[in-house]
Order: C-alpha cells, then structure tokens, then sequence
C-alpha cells in the first residue's frame, strides 16, 4: 500500500507547503491554505515499448495544407493581426484590463461569423441581449452557463465553426477541486477546450482578464497552452484602442491594429495619423513630434514637455506615456553632455493621446522637446524627431529609419537631424 503525507494547499493558486499558514506566500491570498493528504508517487514498472506501435515519420512537404481554409472575421484589424483570419481548430486568447473592450469586440465577431456561439459565462442572457441591442446587434447565438461540462457538451453537439469563451475566470470544472477562477480551475477547463477544439476543428476565443501583476489567474498562465495570445490595451480614459499579437502559431506578431471606442462600439481606426496628429497645432514650446513603429505601423505621436523651476531641494519628474526610468537618463545625459540645468528645473514629459511609448525611438524627440521648454522657444509644426539617444550623448540611427522617413515625407514633415547634421546632443542647441 502506498504511504501518506499530509500536506497544505492552496485553494486559489494550488501552491504546497509543509505546514500551515494564514497567508499563501505565491498569490498573497489569507485564509486559503487547508491540509490535504497526498500519497507518495508509486515506483511503475518499467516501460514495455515492444506494446506501444511505432509511427511513421511523414515527408512535411507532403501534408496537404491546402484544405486548411481559415475563417473570416469580417474584421480587417483582427483578421490581420491572427494572420488572415482564425484557423480551424485554433485556441486564441484574448486578454486585457476590465472594461477595455473586450467583450464588445468579440460580439461583433460572433454575429459577424455566420453560426458562431456566444457563450458568457458572466453576464445572463437579457444582460447580453441589452449589449446587442446597444450595439446595433440583431443575429447572434449565445447561451450562458458557468459549467466547463455543459459548455464542452454543447460545443460537441453543435459544433459550430468560432465559440467565444467569455470569460475563462468565470467556469468551473466540477472534476478539479479549488474555487473559479483559481489556477487550477482555469488550467483544467483550458485543456478541456482544447482538447474539444482540436478535435471538432471549433476556433475557440477565450476572454482573459488581466490582473495588476498579469501572472496569479490571468493570461500569463495560460500562454504555452493556446495557440494565439492577443492582447487590447487601452485605459478609460482614452477612446483608443490597440490590439496586439504576443504569440501565434499561424502568423506573425508584428501585426496591430487600432481601435476607437464609441457609442456604437469599437471602430477600427484606418488612418492611425488622424487620430494621434491634430492639425490644427500651433507653434508652442515644449512640443515636438515623433514617428515611433508599433509592429509594422509607423505611428505619428504628438510629445510634450514642461520644465518649471523647482520649489524644493529634489526636482520632480514624471511622465504620462513614457518610462520613467528613460526619462530620468535622458536628463541625466542632457546635463552632463548638453549642459543643460535640469537639476534646477522640475520636468513633465507626456504623450499626447493615451499612448504608451517603449521604443527607444522617441528619446530625441523627448529631449527636443525638453530643450524647446527649457529655452521657451518653439519649434516649427512640420518639425518630427526620432532617434535613440546612448549614454555618452551619441544619436544611433534606429530601425525602419527609411520607413519613418517616408511617413514623414508623406505628412511634409521634416526631420530635425536631416536639415542639420546632429549626431550629438551637446549640438541640439543649433536647431533655434
């Protein structure tokens, strides 16, 4: 008879300890750790291969891909992010904050996907019907139920060509123990569907919420299993929208595709330029405009920069839409190499429409922008910067440089380093 140990469990994350404690030391959850009893692994007998059949090893210039048809979405923005469309069979999830839209994304899909299933898992049926009715939605299939059984049974008896999930924290498997929502239940449910979607060739979309820290019960758990991981970042208080790819197992990820949130839904955003560009700027210090690439879209942002003279001993800095941590070496590199008295000046940084810069790409327009500031001078509104700014002072080229150039070119912009040759920030003073 195999022996026992006993041995404490969290109910929420399923993390082991030796003995018991108030609080799980890996989600941070109180009150969740119960003991369990465990037998010892029992010593298997040595594998027999001569039962178990060989396979045969198959040219791949010999499978026959061309059945493989991938399913529209009638969406130009999501069908080029997964790579022209979903994949029969395919796993996606689809992840982002609460109330950024993802919900009213995939209803849309739903109803624009003849035959698919729209389970919810949270919201009732009349709650889903009242979304539609906002949204101008009249031909959709949904069902709701929290049951990871009774969703896999529908999904085998109706088979429909696209099931959305929404969302994975909201089912519960009654052959896993541990709450909804905990890392065991979306784990188990998640290979349920995946097993179920490979073998009826359903694509499956599944919501995921995303926590602060991304890991504990949110999508970060679930990427080696699915076969897309999307993401639709955004805040309230912006009406854009971006939709990324993370993984993909059939297409690239350097593919976005922007979104603008109304009344109406989300809109997909066919000139990013008119949405990031006003055109009614006017020559003000402290602005200054940049090209960054998001994927394969060059994208014109707006920079703006504010310094005031310090009222305390420390300056402040902060920034909205650009790294903190960026921020604080470009002043340092522009006080020891361009002389500029930044440690006298409090510095505000922030782009302009809700986006999140992380390509080194933007440093120069933030420091032109800075120095625009500093010296209350104003550069010209055709004006664009982009470039990596090193710690010795040094402006590196960076990459999709002649793709950059031809956005500019197209808008009659025109780079601040081309006119005048500047390959060092000490030479940003000869722009004014």
């Amino acid at each position: 008879m195999p022996k026992s140990q006993t041995i404490f469990t969290c109910s929420h994350c399923d993390a082991q300890y030796p003995k018991w404690a108030g609080r799980c030391e890996q989600c941070g959850k109180w009150d969740t750790i119960a003991q369990t009893v465990a037998p010892d692994a029992v010593p298997h007998a040595p594998a027999t291969h001569s039962d178990v059949p060989a396979k045969q090893p198959t040219q791949i210039a010999d499978v026959d891909i061309t059945k493989t048809v991938r399913i529209a979405t009638q969406d130009a923005g999501l069908d080029r992010v997964l790579g022209g469309g979903l994949v029969p069979g395919e796993l996606v999830l689809l992840g982002g904050d609460p109330g950024v839209g993802k919900s009213t994304l995939l209803l849309r899909l739903a109803a624009a996907v003849p035959d698919a299933l729209y389970v919810s898992a949270e919201e009732s049926l009349e709650q889903i019907a009242l979304r539609a009715k906002r949204l101008g939605i009249t031909d959709l299939t949904a069902i709701h139920d929290t049951h990871c059984e009774a969703i896999l049974a529908t999904l085998k008896k109706e088979q429909p060509p696209v099931a959305i999930i929404d969302s994975i924290q909201t089912i519960g498997s009654s052959a896993v123990s541990g709450d909804i929502g905990s890392v065991s239940q979306i784990r188990a449910c998640t290979a349920s569907i995946l097993e179920v979607a490979k073998t009826t060739g359903t694509a499956v979309m599944l919501v995921g919420h995303v926590t602060k820290d991304g890991a504990v019960a949110g999508p970060k758990t679930l990427e080696h299993l699915v076969d897309a991981v999307l993401y639709l970042e955004g805040d309230q208080h912006h009406q854009m929208r971006i939709l990324r790819s993370v993984k993909n197992r059939f297409g690239s990820t350097d593919e976005i595709a922007l979104y603008q949130m109304e009344q109406s839904g989300l809109t997909l955003v066919t000139n990013p330029t008119s949405v990031f560009l006003n055109t009614d700027r006017t020559q003000s210090p402290g602005t200054i405009l940049s090209i960054i690439m998001d994927g394969k879209q060059p994208l014109i942002v707006e920079v703006q920069a504010l310094t005031t003279k310090t009222s305390y001993g420390y300056p402040q800095r902060r920034a909205s839409g650009f790294d903190l941590n960026r921020l604080q070496l470009l002043i340092a590199v522009l006080t020891q190499h361009a002389k500029f008295p930044l440690d006298q000046f409090d510095v505000h940084v922030n782009i302009v429409g809700g986006l999140k810069i992380k390509e080194p790409a933007a440093d120069l327009a933030v420091a032109c922008a800075i120095m625009s500031s500093l010296q209350d001078s104003a550069f010209a509104t055709s004006a664009v910067a982009f470039g990596e700014i090193g710690l010795g002072g040094e402006i590196r080229p960076v990459r999709s440089q002649d793709k950059r150039k031809k956005e500019a070119q197209t808008l009659s912009l025109q780079p601040v380093h081309s006119s005048k040759t500047i390959t060092h920030v000490s030479e940003l003073n000869t722009l004014f």
